[in-house]
C-alpha cells in the first residue's frame, strides 16, 4: 500500500550526510540569507517537530538546515506530493507518503518504522497541516512515546531568517505536563 510508511523504501542510512551534502545545504542557506542555530543532539533516532509549517518553502529550508546539522531526515508528506513527475525526488529526499483521507493508524506505522531501523530522524509538523493552526496535534508525541525516542524541537524563523534546533525532551506519558511551557525549561 502506497501510504504505509512501514514498507516504504529506506530513507536513512547508518550515518548522517557527507561533506558535499552539508556544503550544498550551507550554500543554499547562505544564498537565501538564512543561517542555522543549535546542534542536533547525539541521538540515532528521534521525532523532530518542525514548526511552524505554513509555507511551501518549509521543505527546502528544513532539508538545508538538516543537512548543515549533519542529519538525513525522513519526513511525512501528503501522498499527492509523491505522484509523477516528482514522486521519485520526494522519496529520494526522505519523503514518506501519507494518505490523510484514510485512517491507517499512522502512529503505529511510524512506531513500527522506528523499530525496524537503526537510525531515523522523522520530521513531523506538529500542526499536521500547512495551514495556520491554533493548536498542535498529538500524533508526534504518541509516536515518540511508542518508539521510546526523544522529541527534538526544530524551527524556521522567517522573520530572522534562522532555522535550527531548540530543546529536546523525552516524553513521560503525561502529555499536558510535557507540552506545557514550563517543561521546556527543564
Amino acid at each position: 500500500m502506497e501510504s504505509d510508511i512501514r514498507s516504504a523504501a529506506p530513507v536513512t542510512s547508518s550515518r548522517g550526510v557527507g561533506r558535499f551534502t552539508r556544503g550544498l545545504g550551507g550554500l543554499y542557506l547562505r544564498l537565501s540569507g538564512w543561517r542555522v542555530e543549535g546542534r542536533f543532539p547525539d541521538a540515532a533516532k528521534a521525532v523532530v517537530i518542525a514548526a511552524p509549517h505554513t509555507s511551501n518553502w518549509d521543505l527546502p529550508l528544513m532539508l538545508a538546515v538538516a543537512y548543515v546539522l549533519g542529519i538525513r531526515p525522513a519526513w511525512l508528506g501528503k501522498r499527492e506530493l509523491f505522484r509523477w513527475p516528482f514522486g521519485w525526488l520526494m522519496r529520494r529526499l526522505g519523503g514518506l507518503p501519507v494518505d490523510r483521507g484514510a485512517r491507517q493508524n499512522l502512529v503505529q506505522q511510524a512506531v513500527d518504522r522506528f523499530d525496524a531501523v537503526d537510525r531515523l530522524h522523522l520530521v513531523i509538523p506538529p500542526s499536521g497541516t500547512r495551514s495556520r493552526a491554533t493548536h498542535w496535534r498529538s500524533g508526534f508525541y504518541h509516536i515518540a512515546r511508542g518508539a521510546r525516542v526523544p522529541i527534538v524541537c526544530g524551527f524556521l524563523d522567517y522573520r530572522r531568517k534562522v532555522g535550527g534546533i531548540g530543546p529536546a525532551l523525552t516524553p513521560s506519558g503525561d502529555l499536558a505536563a510535557d507540552m506545557s511551557p514550563a517543561s521546556s525549561r527543564r
